[in-house]
């Protein structure tokens, strides 16, 4: 009996020499009110803007993010399932802003807003995160845009040229082409050595499901993340989906590298951030938004630049999409994100009912990089092309009244007529830089003249063909050098005349 008590004693004199208290610091509150996605707590007097809340619920712990800061509350979005949280339950502050996992583990995959993986391929790998909320480069640690992003798309690449660092927005009416363009800029940007995230807000899930088939079949998962914010997602996971997206993209950016984001569509973004506001009581403005609407998205496209190789050299391009009520540019979220962007893409119902897909209009669609993302191949054959683009739509709207015109007009109306079967292209089908110089040199040199209207899609797919066969090098040639000399012009229009000789020998025989 007394070895056991003297051994209990030893045992208990071991145990408080070697304790060590720890003292940790937390801030709780409690539930005051809870309902559509949205908490009001009282008790967290230091809380901090954009902060992480942990509910404490009979389901275990559920994760908010304090929004608005009142005298007497906090006004919280819930990220997840609320219906488990009720009135009086415990709120931790977690000292900490929200963050997402980031990394080269995440290639590939389809996340949610938080970076949960949603498409059963198993846990993410990857230790590190960024926080969600991050101040824009300032101008010092920018340089100039100067390097391309190609596209693949003819009417872009040539007219409306978009640079590494850009922020270039894609505008227009539902269901005309305006994720197409997105996604067959990520297409294009196969062995471009370009990271791709493709945030979808508020899209329908099915919608996305093809999407991510799409992309699968040609190759572009190898390099994109897909950030997924489905239509049957709650507000607040639709409201950091694109922050979410950004902060992934800047893990790339700071070890030097591109990366294009493309954001699907900020409109309902700016839809998710009013019903916040309006549930959270914040006073409403123009069309029930927010005061604070253009900071919502101007916060979050300044984020995209070009660093100057004192800061690693990389860049974030963004293509942000806006969609438009029956093409009303001047609206409230349109005429804010033009604002800010460095330039649209304006796809027009009337042209994409006309057939010309994509329906870019060249008169409405800018870019205010303009040639210095082109590479000099590209400026000389297309140097003109969208002004001879909107001259001819003016005139082939005058045209129709059946006035007399003069030889000169006439000219340009069927080279202007080509020009536009030229910018025609199917969904898909990105054509490279090479092949795009080939055609618009023909067509600017008038060696596409005596080639009827209708077969100029035809033409040009024989053409290219024909040049994969029997011009490899010169195609080489212009990818390499990216500009055009005397010699290359003139290897090039006997290839083009070649081509031409060989389709009348085809058809008299």
């Amino acid at each position: 009996m007394s070895n056991t008590k003297d051994f209990i004693v030893e045992q208990l004199k071991k145990h408080i020499t070697e304790f060590k208290s720890q003292i940790r610091e937390q801030t709780y509150g409690r539930v005051i009110e809870v309902g559509d996605g949205i908490a009001l707590i009282s008790g967290l007097a230091d809380v901090m803007m954009s902060e992480m809340l942990e509910f404490k619920t009979a389901k275990g712990p559920v994760y908010g993010v304090a929004l608005n800061l009142e005298e007497d509350n906090v006004g919280a979005i819930i990220l997840g399932d609320y219906t488990g949280i009720k009135e009086g339950d415990e709120v931790i502050s977690l000292k900490r802003i929200l963050e997402v996992p980031v990394g080269e583990g995440l290639i590939g995959r389809v996340l949610n807003p938080l970076g949960e993986e949603v498409d059963g391929k198993g846990k993410i790998k990857t230790d590190k995160f960024y926080p969600i909320e991050k101040i824009a480069p300032g101008v010092i640690t920018r340089q100039k845009v100067s390097q391309p992003v190609q596209t693949g798309i003819k009417a872009i690449d040539s007219m409306i040229p978009i640079g590494r660092g850009q922020r270039e927005l894609i505008i227009g009416d539902r269901q005309i082409g305006k994720t197409a363009l997105a996604i067959d800029t990520i297409i294009s940007q196969k062995g471009q050595n370009m990271k791709c995230i493709y945030v979808a807000i508020g899209q329908k899930e099915s919608k996305i499901a093809g999407i991510i088939a799409k992309l699968e079949e040609a190759g572009a998962m190898a390099y994109t993340i897909m950030v997924l914010a489905g239509a049957s997602f709650p507000a607040s996971l639709l409201y950091i989906a694109p922050y979410a997206g950004c902060a992934m993209a800047e893990y790339f950016l700071d070890k030097g590298e591109d990366v294009l984001i493309i954001y699907d569509d900020l409109s309902k973004h700016a839809v998710s951030y009013r019903e916040i506001s309006l549930l959270l009581r914040r006073p409403p403005g123009r069309e029930a938004y927010p005061g604070d609407v253009f900071f919502l998205h101007s916060r979050l496209l300044e984020r995209s630049c070009k660093l100057n190789k004192d800061h690693g050299g990389g860049s974030i391009t963004a293509l942000p999409i806006i969609e438009t009520q029956a093409g009303d540019v001047s609206a409230y979220i349109p005429t804010n994100v033009i604002s800010i962007t460095d330039g649209q893409i304006y796809l027009e119902p009337d042209l994409f009912y006309q057939g010309n897909r994509p329906a870019v209009n060249a008169g409405l669609s800018v870019s205010r990089v303009g040639s210095s993302a082109q590479i000099k191949a590209m400026k000389k054959v297309a140097g003109k092309m969208r002004l001879e683009a909107a001259q001819y739509r003016e005139m082939a709207a005058f045209a129709q009244f059946g006035a007399d015109l003069d030889q000169e007009t006439k000219i340009r109306l069927e080279r202007g007529r080509r020009l536009m079967e030229i910018f025609k292209q199917g969904q898909y089908a990105p054509v490279p830089i090479a092949n795009q110089v080939l055609i618009f040199f023909a067509i600017t040199n008038g060696l596409l003249d005596n080639v009827p209207v209708e077969k100029i899609g035809e033409f040009e797919d024989g053409l290219n063909k024909y040049a994969q066969n029997f011009g490899k090098d010169i195609l080489e040639e212009i990818s390499s050098q990216g500009d055009l000399n005397e010699k290359l012009e003139s290897k090039i229009k006997k290839l083009i005349d070649n081509y031409k000789h060989t389709l009348d020998y085809l058809i008299k025989n």
